[in-house]
């Protein structure tokens, strides 16, 4: 969901390239992202890291001059944490490599950027399917979620990663009826148990304040609609799976005078299904007295056993927000 438009986004000019050339090597370029360090999560309280059942490992604010950079909604790492993939809203692939020391973030290298590419090969947002706002990798295919449209594509990520060509996938009718800029905010695929290998999706906000929100089970042996429980005023930015089964949910609520907050759920993995109405304990929430921005991307993945969660946030383009890489350990 997009929150504030202050910054203008340039457009980029043209390649001199070869007629022959691809359409997929115009719109693919390297960034230099710079990264600043974030030692504390609660500034005012620097030693503190334990936050709940989370450990704050450390965080990193991106900066990059490339006008495609920023707007980040989605997110995927690795098994082993070192491989970064986000989406902007605008309708870009980026791609990097982790770096860390001593079990923290201190940058991302090799990194690259790329339109998302339609069918016909061409920029995916060319077709009007745009605010691409949510991500999942697994088993080698790639899930985004565009919210505008309620529509979900795929791409075969581990054989063509960013040259990849969007494919639908086919959604119920009654995803196709949510409020507009209220869409699919987070997709994720089941790791195990009776639903092993069925895309989860969730919208943001498909009711009035505090209703439940709409979430759909896509594929695997029990597809169905669901319902997750909404309580102060908090929209569903993202999920992701731990390995147990359960599901973390990235909340987040924003108010013109007030700021913006975050938090995290958890919701039993046995409770999903189609029917269900889901709802969970929190493990965390902060506002602005804390390192966060407009989080709106979540990802989990195992470090020698560890459970790490990785949280990114959509600075709109907007000089007044930041773009936030945020590492915790689950207890």
């Amino acid at each position: 969901m997009r929150l504030s438009r202050r910054g203008l986004l340039a457009g980029l000019g043209s390649l001199a390239l070869p007629r022959a050339a691809l359409a997929i090597e115009q719109h693919r370029f390297p960034v230099a992202i710079g990264a600043r360090r974030i030692a504390a999560f609660e500034p005012r309280n620097p030693e503190k890291r334990r936050f709940g059942p989370l450990t704050f490992r450390g965080g990193l604010a991106l900066s990059c001059g490339h006008p495609r950079f920023g707007g980040f909604s989605g997110l995927w790492r690795s098994a082993d944490g070192r491989e970064l993939v986000s989406v902007s809203d605008r309708g870009y692939w980026l791609t990097a490599k982790v770096a860390a020391e001593g079990g923290r973030p201190i940058a991302l290298a090799d990194a690259e950027m790329a339109a998302i590419l339609g069918t016909s090969g061409r920029p995916l947002t060319r077709s009007g399917l745009y605010d691409t706002e949510s991500l999942c990798i697994a088993n080698g295919v790639a899930y985004v979620g565009i919210e505008r449209r309620h529509a979900i594509v795929r791409f075969d990520w581990g054989a063509q990663g960013m040259e990849a060509r969007a494919r639908s996938v086919p959604v119920p009718a009654e995803i196709k009826r949510l409020p507009r800029n209220r869409g699919l905010e987070a997709l994720g695929v089941v790791p195990g148990g009776p639903l092993k290998g069925a895309l989860v999706a969730v919208a943001e906000r498909s009711g009035k304040h505090d209703e439940p929100t709409l979430g759909v089970i896509l594929g695997g042996p029990k597809p169905g609609l669901f319902k997750v429980a909404r309580h102060d005023g908090y929209d569903i930015t993202d999920l992701a799976f731990l390995p147990s089964g359960d599901m973390l949910l990235l909340e987040r609520w924003y108010q013109p005078l007030r700021g913006v907050g975050m938090r995290i759920r958890r919701i039993a993995g046995r409770d999903l299904k189609a029917g269900a109405l889901l709802d969970g304990t929190y493990l965390i929430e902060a506002d602005l007295g804390f390192e966060i921005d407009n989080m709106e991307g979540l990802s989990v993945h195992l470090e020698d056993g560890r459970t790490i969660l990785t949280l990114i946030s959509d600075d709109n383009f907007s000089f007044l927000q930041r773009t936030l890489l945020l590492e915790f350990e689950l207890a």
